[in-house]
C-alpha cells in the first residue's frame, strides 16, 4: 500500500507562510471595511471581494464574522503594543512620546504610499458581545496602560490622575490623525510630527499664562422637547456603542418609548446621527462664540471655550458626539461632518493666532494645534468615569493641561484647583 510522502520542514514553513499571508490580508480588508462600515456593516461578501477571494475562503480562516472583526481589532492592539514596546526604550517620558509618534507618522506614511494598509479602528470595541468583548476590553486596558507608562512611576494620586489624561489624549490624537493628516501632502508629514510634537511638549499658553477659565452658560431652550431627548439619548448610546450598536430600538427603549416615537420626530437612522452631530457642533460653536464675547487675552477666551467643553462632557447630561460615528455614515454626509469639524478647529485656530500676536499663547503651528484640541473635546466623553474620582475643577484642569501646557508640565498634580 502507498503511503503519503511526508512534508519536509521546508514545505510547511511555506505552507504557514502562505496561510499568514492570507490570514493577513484578510485581516487588512476586514479593517478596511470595518473603518468604512464599522464591525457590525462588515460582510464576509465584502470582505472576500477585496482580497479577489470567493466567500468561503474567508470562513475558512475566519468561521463567524464576529470572529474576524475580534481578530482585526485584536491586531490593531497588538500593533500599538508593539509601538508603544519600541517607544519604552528611550530613555525620558518626552523621548518616548516623541518616539510613539515617529512610529505612528512613518506607519501613515507608508499607508499613504500604499506600502501598508491601515489597521482598524477601534470605536466599536463595546459593541461587540462577550465573551469576545471582555478579551478585547481586557487589551484595550493594556495598550491604556502601557501608554500611561511612558511617563514612568507616577509619584503621587494626583500624577497618577495627570498621566492617565496624558495617556488618553495621546492615544486619542494619534487616532484623529489619520482623519485630518489628508489634508497634507506627503513631504509635509515630518513638518507636521514636529509641530505636533511642539504642542505635546509645550503646550499652547505662553509661559505665565494663568489657568482661570470662565465657564460660560451654554443653556438654550429646544424647540422641540422630545426631539432633544431623542438626540441626547443618542448621543449617549452612540459614544458608548457606535453607530451599529445603537439601534433604533435601543435608543427607544433607553427613552422607554416605542420605535414609533422615534420615526415620528426623525425619519432614518442616518437622520439621527447627522442631527447628533449638528447639535454637537451647535454647541461647539456656541462656546466659541460666547469665549470669543467674553474679551480679554485670547488665551482666556480659548481656555474658556475648551474648560466649559470639557464640563459638558464629563458632565454626561448632553455630551458632544464622537467621531466614531463617522464610520457608520454615507461617503457624502460623512465628508460634510469632517468639513464641519475642519471649520470649528478653524475656529480655534484663529483663537490661536491671534493670542500669539498678543503674546498669550506660544508660537505653534495653530492649524496642527486645533487639531489636536478638536481630538482632546472629542474624546473626552470616554473620560468621564475617571473625572468621577476627583472634584470636577480638578478634572477639567488636568486634562486641558494635556495640551494647553503640555504633556510634561506637572502643575495640575502639584496644585490641582478645585
Amino acid at each position: 500500500m502507498e503511503q503519503d510522502t511526508p512534508r519536509t520542514p521546508a514545505a510547511e514553513e511555506s505552507g504557514t507562510r502562505r496561510f499568514r499571508a492570507k490570514r493577513d490580508a484578510i485581516l487588512a480588508a476586514a479593517a478596511e471595511a470595518i473603518n468604512e462600515q464599522s464591525a457590525k456593516g462588515m460582510t464576509f461578501a465584502d470582505v472576500a471581494r477585496r482580497v479577489g477571494l470567493n466567500t468561503t475562503s474567508v470562513t475558512y480562516y475566519f468561521k463567524r464574522k464576529e470572529d474576524l472583526a475580534a481578530a482585526a481589532f485584536e491586531n490593531t492592539l497588538d500593533r500599538l503594543g508593539e509601538m508603544l514596546a519600541e517607544a519604552m526604550r528611550e530613555p525620558t517620558p518626552q523621548a518616548r512620546v516623541a518616539r510613539y509618534l515617529r512610529l505612528n507618522m512613518v506607519r501613515l506614511a507608508r499607508i499613504a504610499t500604499g506600502e501598508e494598509k491601515a489597521f482598524a479602528v477601534l470605536s466599536d470595541l463595546r459593541a461587540t458581545e462577550d465573551p469576545i468583548r471582555t478579551r478585547l476590553m481586557t487589551g484595550w486596558q493594556r495598550v491604556f496602560r502601557d501608554t500611561r507608562a511612558l511617563w514612568g512611576p507616577p509619584a503621587s494620586r494626583a500624577h497618577k490622575d495627570l498621566t492617565g489624561a496624558r495617556a488618553h489624549v495621546l492615544l486619542e490624537n494619534t487616532f484623529w490623525l489619520p482623519i485630518w493628516i489628508q489634508r497634507y501632502d506627503l513631504d509635509q508629514y515630518d513638518r507636521v510630527e514636529a509641530r505636533l510634537m511642539d504642542v505635546f511638549a509645550h503646550g499652547i499658553a505662553a509661559p505665565g499664562a494663568p489657568w482661570s477659565p470662565v465657564m460660560l452658560d451654554l443653556a438654550h431652550d429646544e424647540a422641540e422637547p422630545g426631539r432633544a431627548a431623542f438626540l441626547l439619548a443618542a448621543t449617549r448610546l452612540i459614544n458608548e456603542l457606535g453607530y451599529r450598536g445603537a439601534s433604533v430600538q435601543r435608543i427607544a427603549s433607553e427613552l422607554n418609548v416605542t420605535k414609533g416615537s422615534f420615526y415620528h420626530h426623525l425619519d432614518a437612522k442616518d437622520e439621527l446621527v447627522l442631527a447628533c452631530y449638528r447639535r454637537s457642533f451647535d454647541t461647539i460653536t456656541q462656546a466659541q462664540a460666547r469665549a470669543d464675547a467674553l474679551g480679554g487675552s485670547h488665551w482666556q477666551r480659548l481656555a474658556s471655550g475648551v474648560a466649559t467643553l470639557l464640563d459638558v462632557q464629563f458632565a454626561e447630561a448632553a455630551p458632544l458626539l464622537r467621531t466614531t460615528a463617522l464610520s457608520g455614515l454615507p461617503l457624502g454626509e460623512r465628508e460634510a461632518m469632517v468639513d464641519r469639524s475642519n471649520r470649528i478647529a478653524r475656529r480655534y485656530a484663529g483663537m490661536m493666532m491671534d493670542g500669539v500676536a498678543e503674546g498669550s499663547c506660544r508660537p505653534v503651528d495653530a492649524l496642527v494645534a486645533a487639531q489636536a484640541l478638536t481630538s482632546l473635546q472629542n474624546a473626552a466623553f470616554d473620560m468621564r468615569k475617571w473625572a468621577t474620582t476627583m472634584p470636577r475643577a480638578t478634572a477639567i484642569a488636568m486634562y486641558a493641561s494635556t495640551l494647553l501646557y503640555g504633556m510634561f508640565d506637572d502643575r495640575m498634580a502639584s496644585s490641582p484647583p478645585g
